[in-house]
Order: C-alpha cells, then structure tokens, then sequence
C-alpha cells in the first residue's frame, strides 16, 4: 500500500515539473492546457476503473476482480481478499447455522427463538408438531396469537420462567407437554417444549397404583380388625360366630395373600430387563396339567375340556407360561357361571401357535377389552370382589407374554362370553415330532 502512494507521488512531481517547463518554454496558457488534458485523462482512467470495481461489489456473485492498472490494482487486490475473507467467513457461519438447524431438526424437544417483540424468528420441527405452526407461514407473528392458551399467556406475561409450565392437551387431548422459556440476548427468548405424555401416564399410573393397593388392602385388614375386636370384647364366644369368623378371616387372608404374591410378580416382572430361564416346554402336557387344575378349581361347576390340535413346542420359560396360561384359565373358571363351558385350546391360529382359553361367561362389551391388562382395571368391581381376583392377573400375563415376544388377543360378546389367546412368534416354536406319551396324552 505504501508502494501505491508512493507511485501517485511520483507522478504529480512529474507532471508538474512538466507543465513548470511548458510554462517556461511555451508561455502559461499551454502549461494549463496540458495540466488540463492530463487530469482530464487522469479523471476518466480513475472513473471507469472505479464504475468496474463497485459494479464487482454490487453483484457480490463470486466473480473474480476485474482487471484495472495503475493506482487501482493494489486496491482492487485488497478489496478481492477483503470479499474472500468475507465470503469465507459467510460461508463458515451458513455451514455453523445449517448444522445447528440439522441437530434442532433431530433433537426429540422443540425449541422456538422469539425476538424482542414476542414473534416467532425460528423453531424446529418439534416445536412445529408441538404447537401446531408452520416456519414459513408464521415466522414474524406474535406467538400468543397463534397459541391461544390462557394458561400459556399468564406464563408468558408472569416473567417468572424458574418453573416449567404443564400444557395438555395442546394438540389433541392425550397430549401433555412441558413448557420452559429461557431469556437471553436483548430481550429474545427461547421456548422448550417436551412431550411429557408417557412420562405423566406412568405418573397417573403409579398413582392409581398406589391408590388400589391401598384400598384392596384396606378391606381384608377391616375385615380381620373387625373380627377380632369383636371376638375380644365378648365375654362368652358363640362357637358358630367363631367358627363363621374364622372362615372370612382365611377367606380374607387368603385373598390378602394372593394380592401380594401377585404384587411381587409383577413386580419382578416390571423391574427391568431379566433373562428368561428358558426350555422346550412340551404345551401339550402344561395344557393337560391346567386343565386338571381347572377342574379342581370349579368344583364340578364348570364344563371344563381340553383340545390339542398341535404338537408344537416352545422355547420358552415353564414357569412364566404356567403363570400367564393359569391366570388366564383362573379368570375363565371365576366369571363363568355355573353350568358353564370353558374349553382349553392348543392350536395354529393362523401360522402361528396359540393357547387359548374360550368360555361362555357374561362377556365383555367393547370399550373396557382395550384397558383389561391395566393393573386393578375391572369391568365390574363387586363381580370381581366376589370371584375373589385381584385385578392384577391379565397385567401378568400381557409382561410374560411381552418378554416371549407374543401377543395377547382378545375377543368377546356381551351374554356370549369370550376368548382370550396367547400367540407366540414362529423364532418361539421348537420343530419336534410328538413322542407316544403325547400322541396318548392327546388320545385321552
């Protein structure tokens, strides 16, 4: 640069001595004339390399520098390496932007930025499918306009954002999100939201939890509390009140005992991920040990019969697909009345093999089958009191059959009874030809 200055120096002590010799020659109008042309020509060099160098600037395309001589080249070489330094810098900051905005894209929270004003500058897909917007349509508007919640402009307007804020039902009823905003910059914001819909489930859900276990629990206490305060403060005990009392308190007990061994089944079974002690488990004679079980059960109240229409075996656990097929033939001998048919199944249903049990009980009307593997859920709670279950049965079944990779299928009527069916995998089914014990199992 100091090379530029030092070259235009030159020239202007050049010219002028020029123009003092024509001066002192040829008189003073000439020497003005020459300086005139000179600056004129001067003027006219500077100006067209000044109109190429700003037209370069103003397309800022990318193109190279236009050629120019003289005093422009070392300027036109500083303003190209102060345009590259630019570009580069532009282009590190699209490519710093782009990946910000592909990791916001794949982050699970939304996240909305707000300018000073409260309208939307930016939000990811998340936040999109949250609060139902759209970037290109509402980028610029007013976010309490498009998310027209009293609960969320009280947060907006409160300036106290240390707590998150619960919003449900946001874009449909089943759906809760958490709502945290954080200040920053000049008066800009960043909203986060979290689909907290599972996670507040599984809230409710240990809630009633607790709330069940505690009124099941309650009753049998009550019971025997009961009993024996009344037993304790007579003076002279009438033997068939005692003997009446005892038989509720076992009754009660019994029952208080099955409710905690399932509670621990369960219990066991949602603890986390725990390895399957696995065998060929030969069905057909778990089928024919049920159904024996069955009968013992009933009392001969029940029609109670077996069909084995397949010889498959399974790899599986003995245990667990002893409990889960018991609680399901338990269920059928509680709630079909006497007089009843309950018919055990080991058959293909479709490709796939199946136990199922099928009885002709009250049935169940539609709305309730989708919850009957819910913890404590019953479809007539006094029924259910009476038939001595624990609510807890078919939620065993469902995390057994959950860790066999099989499904549980339920259908039924209402005056026509129901059927409930564990289907297992084809990778759950061991090939073996049936042995005689079985063929003469199957016989009988």
């Amino acid at each position: 640069m100091f090379e530029f200055w030092q070259r235009e120096i030159i020239k202007f002590v050049v010219m002028a001595l020029i123009a003092l010799l024509i001066a002192a020659i040829e008189g003073i109008v000439p020497s003005l004339v020459f300086l005139c042309l000179v600056l004129l020509i001067g003027n006219l060099f500077h100006l067209s390399s000044l109109r190429r160098l700003t037209r370069w600037l103003l397309r800022a395309d990318g193109a190279l520098v236009p050629e120019v001589s003289g005093s422009w080249e070392q300027m036109s070489a500083a303003m190209y390496r102060m345009v590259r330094g630019t570009q580069k810098s532009q282009d590190r900051l699209n490519l710093v932007l782009d990946r910000f905005q592909q990791a916001a894209a794949a982050m699970p929270d939304g996240f909305i930025i707000l300018d000073e004003q409260g309208s939307i500058d930016w939000c990811n897909p998340t936040a999109e499918r949250h609060f139902g917007l759209a970037l290109e349509q509402d980028r610029g508007t007013d976010i309490s306009y498009l998310v027209r919640r009293p609960d969320f402009a009280a947060y907006l307007s409160s300036q106290n954002y240390s707590e998150p804020l619960t919003m449900r039902g946001t874009r449909s009823q089943n759906t809760v999100l958490a709502i945290q905003l954080v200040p920053y910059g000049n008066e800009q914001k960043l909203i986060m939201s979290r689909d907290i819909t599972q996670w507040d489930k599984a809230e409710t859900a240990r809630r009633d939890f607790v709330a069940n276990v505690s009124h099941e629990m309650r009753t049998p206490i009550t019971v025997l509390s009961g009993f024996l305060e009344t037993l304790s403060d007579m003076k002279k005990i009438d033997a068939n009140l005692l003997h009446r009392s005892i038989d509720l308190m076992r009754s009660e007990t019994t029952r208080m005992h099955h409710l905690v061994e399932d509670l621990l089944t369960l219990s066991q079974l949602e603890s986390g991920p725990r390895l399957l002690d696995l065998s060929t488990v030969n069905v057909v004679d778990l089928v024919r040990d049920l159904e024996q079980e069955a009968n013992q059960l009933s009392l001969g109240k029940h029609q109670i019969s077996g069909e084995i229409r397949i010889h498959t075996q399974l790899r599986a656990s003995l245990n667990e697909l002893r409990s889960a097929f018991g609680n399901l033939v338990s269920n059928a001998v509680r709630y079909t009345p006497a007089g009843g048919k309950i018919v055990l199944t080991w058959a293909n249903q479709g490709d796939l093999p199946a136990f199922a049990v099928t009885d002709t009980g009250p049935g169940i009307a539609g709305e309730h089958i989708a919850r009957l593997t819910e913890r404590f859920y019953r479809v007539d709670r006094s029924r259910s009191r009476e038939s001595g279950g624990t609510g807890l049965g078919l939620a065993i079944v469902k995390h057994i059959l959950n860790r066999h990779q099989a499904q549980l299928d339920i259908t039924s009527e209402l005056g026509k009874g129901s059927r409930f069916a564990a289907i297992f995998p084809a990778e759950r089914v061991v090939v073996a030809e049936p042995d005689h014990a079985s063929a003469e199992s199957a016989m009988r």
